[in-house]
């Protein structure tokens, strides 16, 4: 195996972040992995995929893991439906198309979602009305301290809101390997009741829309508001749509009537934080090298050089203004490296 010393993460990671691992390794089958976990050499270990959830404050003083696992096959099927296992290393997005292609259908609304297939699990991704939950069975990991590979099925993942096991009592013990998903191979679920898919679909003449077409309106959609990586760093939506009371609510919306809001099922309301940001005036501005998107509020971007710690500064500039001026708690949805 070919361990390298002091190599920059900037590639790998979406905000384009110039930090430094002391150690580097690609990760690219199973028995590897076991290896590196046994290195008595480099007690100190990270772990990193499609770099698209995480802003790095800090040179990671520590092996850095990258993980490369690939491949994606059925595991079985019936007339209706399809279980698919994809190993951790795979784009999401490739995932999705892949998927489209074979006409399976579940996770067309997850178009263009940026990273890799093992960091899915432990965000819970969602967008457009559908989360990963929607059509998990299981996810295989290895744990850290044996080299052990273990089972969590969706029960066991504590799913929530962009939560999970993983973000919380299980972090930093485990390496999830692949993911099992249960789709649909015909009467497919179509979602289209969430953001702007209805307008995109009547805009392009459908009426009675596929799964392809599903993927085509929420990648349009999201083109529209969300930067390239490639072109703009960044980590997509960099906060959580907060989630208050009812009681919070009726306080929150008499004050702000024209305030968009989503009612959920357990009596709650869910707020955009890209319109919570908006008034408090951040959209489009820009602090040196970071900033907020101009198109959508919830992102924020690295115009080149920003670091880690000054792009970390803004969010928390931006979730006390917001605070101070609605008096509701916004949260980070990035994972921040400190």
């Amino acid at each position: 195996m070919n361990i390298l010393e002091n190599i920059s993460l900037k590639p790998y990671n979406t905000f384009g972040i110039d930090a430094k691992a002391r150690f580097f390794v690609d990760i690219t089958g199973l028995a590897q992995l076991q290896k590196v976990l046994e290195l008595k050499a480099y007690p100190k270990k990270f772990i990193i995929s499609g770099g698209s959830n995480m802003l790095l404050t800090k040179d990671i003083d520590a092996l850095v893991m990258h993980i490369k696992l690939e491949g994606i096959h059925i595991v079985e099927e019936n007339e209706d439906t399809v279980e698919i296992k994809a190993m951790a290393g795979e784009n999401w997005h490739g995932l999705v198309v892949w998927c489209l292609e074979k006409g399976y259908g579940g996770i067309e609304n997850l178009s263009l979602i940026p990273g890799n297939v093992g960091t899915a699990p432990i965000q819970n991704i969602g967008a457009y009305g559908v989360e990963l939950k929607d059509v998990f069975v299981s996810c295989t990991v290895m744990e850290m301290a044996t080299g052990e590979l273990v089972s969590f099925n969706k029960e066991q993942c504590q799913f929530g809101y962009r939560e999970s096991i993983f973000k919380n009592e299980a972090k930093g013990k485990y390496i999830i390997t692949s993911v099992n998903l249960r789709l649909t191979k015909h009467d497919h679920h179509i979602h289209t009741g969430y953001g702007a898919i209805e307008a995109e679909l009547q805009k392009n003449g459908v009426v009675y829309p596929s799964i392809q077409d599903i993927s085509n309106a929420v990648i349009a959609i999201r083109r529209g508001k969300l930067p390239d990586p490639k072109e703009l760093g960044n980590s997509g939506s960099f906060f959580k749509n907060p989630v208050i009371s009812r009681k919070a609510f009726d306080k929150f919306i008499k004050k702000n009537p024209e305030a968009p809001h989503y009612e959920t099922e357990d009596d709650q309301f869910k707020i955009p934080a890209g319109w919570l940001i908006e008034q408090c005036g951040f959209k489009g501005k820009r602090f040196g090298d970071a900033g907020v998107h101009d198109k959508q509020a919830l992102v924020l971007v690295n115009y080149g050089n920003a670091t880690g710690a000054e792009i970390l500064a803004l969010s928390e500039k931006i979730m006390k203004t917001v605070k101070d001026t609605f008096g509701i708690e916004i949260q980070a949805e990035v994972n921040i490296i400190k």
